[in-house]
């Protein structure tokens, strides 16, 4: 009798998309990082392959969970923002062999006080490494910006970032004494964190009027004998809600 000795089981290999520390060390840190990545989101919102986040993991290589890097804002040109009804797909991490092999092409990291040079580095190093086209660091305390673009040979150092444009995301970097500024190809700076949120409930309030106004408009539009169905065709609303 030939006894067949099966192989043992590979063990999962677990990619943790957390490793407790917080987003940012500080609010000027936090502040950069929701501001770059909520600016290049609103300015590709039609684009469904343009994914961005903040702070995920990212693994590039399979079966290797110690090999990871976290940018503080990493942008994948030709990847999926989301699929199903709600337009989103939920990464808990980055696993590029996932993800048709695309790494990302532009990263963004804002340092702290607790940065230290060995730690970036090392960042430098791995970008390089996988495959990242355009790397940008920015300094808020000492308001001090570098960027580096893939050559021939790696990552190399952009001599001049003053009016600088990205060559995958067209932005402009406009660094100055009083601080970096930030324009998208139309021409528009880069709204501040605080702008961002100030928009935002600037537009819910105007989405609420404009909700109201519609069921307000209901009675007149039956005073004057439109059918249910006449009225939630003109106001866009189902015929249940009239």
């Amino acid at each position: 009798m030939v006894l067949q000795i099966q192989p043992p089981t590979q063990l999962e290999v677990i990619y943790p998309d957390s490793d407790g520390q917080p987003v940012a060390n500080n609010t000027i840190q936090f502040g950069w990082i929701v501001e770059i990545k909520q600016n290049i989101e609103c300015l590709f919102a039609n684009d469904p392959n343009l994914f961005v986040a903040g702070d995920l993991f990212w693994y590039p290589v399979e079966g290797r969970n110690k090999i990871v890097n976290v940018p503080d804002v990493m942008v994948v040109l030709g990847r999926p923002k989301g699929v199903g009804v709600a337009r989103r797909r939920h990464r808990l991490c980055y696993q590029q062999w996932k993800e048709e092999g695309v790494a990302p092409q532009v990263v963004f990291e804002i340092l702290s006080p607790s940065n230290t040079q060995t730690e970036m580095d090392k960042k430098l190093l791995f970008y390089d490494r996988y495959g990242v086209e355009e790397y940008y660091i920015y300094d808020p305390d000492r308001n001090n910006l570098r960027g580096w673009l893939r050559g021939e040979d790696g990552l190399d150092v952009i001599p001049l970032m003053e009016d600088w444009v990205s060559p995958w995301l067209k932005i402009r970097f406009a660094p100055s004494s009083e601080g970096l500024q930030l324009y998208r190809p139309d021409g528009e700076r880069f709204l501040t964190y605080t702008e961002i949120s100030r928009n935002a409930e600037q537009e819910r309030q105007r989405a609420e009027l404009a909700e109201q106004a519609r069921r307000d408009a209901i009675p007149r539009l039956l005073q004057m004998n439109l059918s249910i169905e006449q009225i939630a065709q003109a106001l866009g609303l189902s015929v249940e809600e009239v």
